[in-house]
């Protein structure tokens, strides 16, 4: 019995040992299942040409801000600057976030935004778009249903970002590679 104890140990002390392929393999999660997710959403938000960077199309109000712009007939001169602003600031999120987690760089805070950016996401769809009416898209935990938008999908999609926050990029990353570079550069 000490012997199967034993070699439990040893396997268990090896895979501990490889604690940061968990976040590589939580970057690699996040770049197979959302990364082109949210770069397509960014990219149905911009204006028209290299200004559309800096002049959200409509659709951008109206999928961030649904009630505001029912209210304003649809007509965005209508939404003030603040509106402009959080619009801009969503869409470069989308973009911007995505590739620092991807890359490993500030991943930490990246991963944050990320959770930030998700649970906004997740309030606008319930209180915007009116999910919070469909019970079965809100759905719960420790039911026996699996796939509802917020409680099931949201939960999943944020579960390897805290993976990230918490352990940071991993090995094969920036911010490790700017790591090694500091330590060197102070000796």
């Amino acid at each position: 019995m000490n012997t199967l104890i034993a070699r439990y140990n040893t396997l268990t002390s090896t895979l501990e040992r490889a604690d940061g392929l968990l976040s590589l393999l939580a970057r690699i999660l996040f770049a197979a299942i959302l990364m082109v997710y949210f770069w397509v959403s960014g990219l149905t938000k911009l204006g028209d040409g290299i200004l559309g960077l800096f002049q959200p199309a409509m659709g951008a109000y109206a999928q961030i801000f649904p009630k505001a712009m029912e209210t304003a007939g649809y007509d965005v001169s209508q939404l003030n600057i603040l509106h402009t602003l959080v619009v801009l600031a969503g869409t470069w999120a989308e973009f911007i976030l995505p590739a620092l987690i991807v890359f490993g760089l500030a991943t930490r805070l990246a991963a944050l935004g990320m959770i930030g950016f998700i649970t906004v996401q997740s309030l606008t769809d319930m209180f915007g778009h009116g999910l919070l009416a469909d019970p079965g898209a809100v759905g719960a935990w420790f039911d026996k249903v699996p796939d509802a938008i917020i409680m099931d999908q949201r939960a999943l999609w944020i579960f390897p970002l805290i993976v990230l926050v918490i352990k940071g990029a991993g090995p094969l990353s920036l911010d490790r590679l700017a790591e090694h570079r500091l330590a060197h550069s102070s000796l």
